[in-house]
């Protein structure tokens, strides 16, 4: 955000200008930029005042265009005196401050720009520092040795806007010191402890910066947020360090740690510094304990402001910049475990990767951002005035004329006026994000708080007496299977803020106790998992979510309650109710794997599962409120499952690639694998919770060998890559299996190999293969492959399907196997139907399509065109192998008992319905039957 500033000083600042300029002897053409910093800056005039000769240096345009951190020590550190040192760091930071002050208040530099190039700046001064303290300690003490005789550094944290490379111009820095591994010094006149060592290296880096001398002072140096904080040691082992945040660390504590960063050289401890930090500031769920910490942590800055009576401060006031920080801050706390990106200590940078992942809208962020960087630079301005840390608008008419000035403003109203505004954006966004206390219990009807407490439903007015009975029965159901939960007091106490809220969103809108009972089972999964009841809590967009679907579909509250980290999408509705475009699904995921590490498979195959489950929970919700119909929703969950055949080949080949290399003649892009889909993903008419009937075949010959240094025969390569994509998708992790796949299809069933040429697939489908297995290649297709092994599919399945058969053999064969099929599978009753496998159903229609193609696509070839039941009969109609009005009559029951089949999944009743209830589509399938297999009635 550069800064335009008006032409000319006003009239006092130019005065003050060439009063300034008199006094150091310099002849300055008419409001230059010399006297534009001269009359804006009180700490650049003493800088120049004892410091002439730097008037030159800031007039070099091109040192200026620089953003260079040159070392302030010298390069032999052990003869630097306490005093040498501590003067070659203060005036190495009145140069560099000067020249800051020169960018920001003569050349309007981007204030993102400015904030970063004093963060590196003050790095380089506390590198410095460190090196020197430690050359100093080592003389008489020895150095501390790790295990391979190579000596061991302290490591320095920098914490706040230090570790977020956001520091101010005239900021306090905050660190925190760890050393690697306890032990004793060596070489020294006298060994000591690491401790010993390092706390004296500790406190001779703290009064290189912090003490005031002739020549001011570097930093003020802030230890408080320390473990243990000013009662705690100066500095830690990284065992220490570990054993106190895991046990003793607070919540604040992991606010305050998102932006810790190690400043200096890198060297290999600090992964290992940072591996031992990460699980305790990010957690592996979605983490809404945060909000209340941080809201508690927010409501007593504002107690601290009004008590030290602090006004107009655009750091701490309502909508200032720790706000901004709060937002942010809370975001990635919450959702950082899982989205490795959100892992940053710039706060630009983590709104950048917010507005990427979609958790903060773009035009959110972009004002976020602004106002953000708007306040920054009015903070870098006030406190460049005279070097002194304040966030607070000025009071003396000189700085307001200052601020005016450089805000462009005509008066100080004028300032005001720009100040508030952005300051009243930050204000609406937090109250969405942190907001203020959750609707409390005592402010619902007190009905709800005593049906909760007591079970006593009598003064609920909202319920029939005869309902009354049913609430008290459900709730004594739930509080039971509660009482077998280990609850800790903490998400107890959560639970009994959040379930009166539960009764009266669901009585006050009329909801049955059959959708309370869902809600139910979903909070009482989670119930040993507070950070999920604060998320309900805290959220109470989540919770009329939840409510709303588990009131549409027992499978969506089912499956919530089976995976209960789908709860973080139902905060935003936006996104909940819009699945993708069919045809993003695969991009999606391919973005979804960007963030996921490569070289891990138990998170990869976590990743693969998450997404399933996301997407399906969006598909399912479009379903439910019916912004998508039957047709639809198959469509998408089949091109879900596409997207994630893709991806899973993709990890399952990188990871034998890297283990036997590639085989012969092949790459990244033609991998000479492919997928063919049977059954329901080969029709487009996959449901939620259906298996994935898959074949896996390839096109190496009997020759070709893997490049890798255990290299293998293709063909054996190509076995284990499905092997291996079997273990992707079959294996049991914390978030299930992801599909069931089924590859009994495959030539030989199971007793067949499980990746086989294309070519022998072609010869066991002509030679071997029997009657229903070609009945099983109408509806096939592949998912996954380049474009010859497509080719190839499509010639070999119009091949087989176009075949001369003896029909008789062909009709006696068909109706053998849905015999079988009936007898072992059907449920159908005297009162009962089943829409599957009962007589006149939904296989029965998927028979006769099958039925259609094998006995007349010899003659008809474009029955073969598509391998879904609703195109079949249209293409049979047309080439009048069937009339239309049986074509309509199939293709109306097959969408009945399909719709109705849905639903019933969805509520988890089953596959049986009334009988009368679709009779007469029944009679229509079983009149069907008879005449396409020309059966007497």
């Amino acid at each position: 955000m550069s800064a335009k500033f008006p032409a000319t000083l006003t009239a006092p600042l130019l005065a003050l200008a060439q009063q300034r300029c008199a006094e150091l002897g310099v002849v300055a053409p008419f409001d230059t930029g010399l006297m534009r910093l001269l009359a804006l800056s009180d700490f650049a005039f003493r800088v120049l005042q004892n410091r002439p000769e730097l008037v030159a240096w800031l007039q070099d345009e091109a040192g200026m265009q620089l953003r260079d951190t040159p070392e302030p020590l010298p390069e032999s550190l052990a003869q630097l005196d306490d005093a040498s040192c501590m003067r070659l760091l203060r005036r190495y930071r009145q140069q560099y401050w000067l020249k800051i002050m020169w960018l920001d208040l003569v050349k309007g530099n981007d204030i993102a720009d400015s904030i970063a190039y004093v963060s590196a700046l003050a790095e380089t001064l506390i590198a410095a520092a460190n090196r020197w303290a430690y050359a100093q300690v080592a003389q008489s003490s020895g150095e501390p040795l790790d295990e391979h005789g190579f000596a061991m550094p302290m490591l320095v944290l920098g914490m706040g806007k230090l570790g977020g490379g956001e520091l101010n111009f005239s900021s306090d820095i905050d660190l925190i010191f760890a050393y690697p591994r306890a032990g004793s010094t060596v070489g020294g006149r006298r060994s000591v402890e690491h401790q010993v060592f390092y706390t004296k290296v500790a406190q001779k880096l703290i009064a290189a910066l912090n003490q005031v001398t002739a020549d001011g002072q570097v930093f003020r140096v802030d230890m408080r947020l320390r473990p243990f904080g000013d009662s705690g040691p100066l500095v830690m082992s990284f065992a220490a360090m570990e054993d106190y945040y895991q046990e003793q660390g607070r919540e604040w504590e992991r606010y305050a740690m998102l932006k810790g960063r190690l400043l200096g050289q890198s060297n290999h401890y600090w992964q290992e510094f940072y591996a031992l930090l990460r699980p305790f500031v990010y957690r592996r769920y979605i983490d809404f304990s945060v909000i209340e910490s941080l809201r508690k942590m927010k409501h007593m800055i504002a107690q601290e402001v009004r008590r030290k009576g602090l006004v107009d401060n655009i750091k701490l006031g309502e909508g200032g910049i720790r706000e901004v920080e709060f937002i942010v801050q809370a975001l990635q706390m919450i959702r950082g475990g899982r989205e490795k990106p959100l892992q940053v200590q710039s706060l630009l940078h983590a709104m950048q990767v917010l507005e990427q992942l979609q958790i903060v809208p773009s035009d959110v962020a972009h004002k976020l951002t602004n106002s953000y960087l708007l306040l920054r630079r009015v903070e870098q301005y006030l406190q460049a005035f005279d070097d002194k840390q304040t966030q607070t608008l000025p009071e003396r008419e000189l700085d307001k004329q200052r601020l005016a000035y450089l805000l462009n403003c005509n008066d100080w109203s004028a300032v005001l006026a720009a100040i508030e505004v952005p300051m009243l954006q930050v204000r609406d966004e937090f109250k969405q994000v942190i907001g203020e206390e959750p609707l409390e219990a005592a402010s619902l009807a007190a009905c709800y708080q005593l049906a909760w407490e007591q079970n006593d439903w009598h003064s609920c007015n909202m319920l029939e007496d005869s309902a009354k009975n049913d609430w008290q029965v459900a709730l004594e159901t739930f509080q039971a299977a509660l009482n077998k939960r280990p609850i800790g007091a903490r998400g107890r106490d959560i639970l009994d803020k959040l379930m009166p809220q539960v009764l009266a969103s669901l009585v006050d809108n009329q909801h049955t106790t059959a959708t309370f009972t869902l809600v139910a089972e979903v909070i009482e999964k989670i119930a040993s998992r507070t950070t999920y009841i604060e998320l309900l809590y805290e959220n109470q967009g989540a919770l009329n979510q939840l409510i709303k679907l588990c009131a549409h579909s027992h499978w969506i509250g089912a499956h919530i309650a089976r995976y209960p980290i789908l709860l973080d999408e139902l905060i935003d509705p936006a996104m909940l109710y819009r699945p993708l475009p069919l045809s993003a699904y695969k991009t999606e995921i391919r973005q979804y794997f960007l963030r996921v590490d490569s070289e891990d498979l138990e998170q990869q195959m976590e990743a693969l599962r998450q997404f399933k489950q996301t997407q399906q929970l969006r598909i399912a919700a479009a379903d439910a409120t019916e912004v998508l119909d039957l047709m639809k929703v198959s469509d998408h969950l089949t091109a879900l499952a596409e997207a994630i055949v893709e991806q899973a080949v993709n990890l399952a080949w990188q990871q034998m690639v890297a283990r036997y290399g590639i085989p012969q003649g092949c790459s990244e892009a033609d991998k000479g694998f492919a997928v063919i889909a049977y059954g329901k993903t080969g029709g487009f008419e996959l449901g939620y919770d259906s298996d994935l009937d898959l074949v896996f075949v390839h096109n190496a010959d009997g020759q070709a060998q893997t490049d890798g240094e255990k290299a293998l025969p293709a063909r054996q390569f190509y076995l284990k890559l499905a092997q291996r994509l079997m273990h992707l998708f079959n294996t049991r992790t914390s978030s299930g299996i992801l599909y069931e796949l089924d590859t009994r299809l495959r030539p030989e069933g199971n007793s067949g190999l499980l990746a086989i040429n294309i070519e022998s697939y072609y010869e066991y489908q002509r030679e071997q293969a029997w009657t229903w297995e070609h009945q099983a290649l109408v509806r096939a297709r592949m998912i996954y492959g380049e474009e010859s092994l497509q080719q190839r599919f499509k010639e070999i399945r119009h091949r087989i399907l176009t075949s001369e058969r003896d029909s008789q053999k062909l009709r006696d064969d068909v109706l053998s196997m849905r015999e079988k099929m009936r007898q072992h599978l059907t449920k159908d009753t005297e009162q009962t139907f089943d829409l599957k496998q009962g007589l006149g159903g939904m296989t029965d229609i998927e028979f006769m399509a099958q039925y259609l193609v094998l006995n007349h696509a010899a003659r008809v070839p474009k029955l073969t065109r598509f391998p879904d039941n609703i195109r079949i009969f249209e293409l049979a109609a047309e080439a009048e192998v069937i009339d239309d009005s049986m074509r309509h009559n199939l293709t109306h029951a097959y969408c009945l008992f399909r719709d109705t089949y849905h639903l019933q999944s969805l509520n988890q009743m089953g596959r049986c319905v009334a009988k009368e209830q679709f009779a007469e589509a029944k009679s229509q399938v079983t009149s069907a039957w008879q005449t396409v297999f020309n059966l007497k009635s």
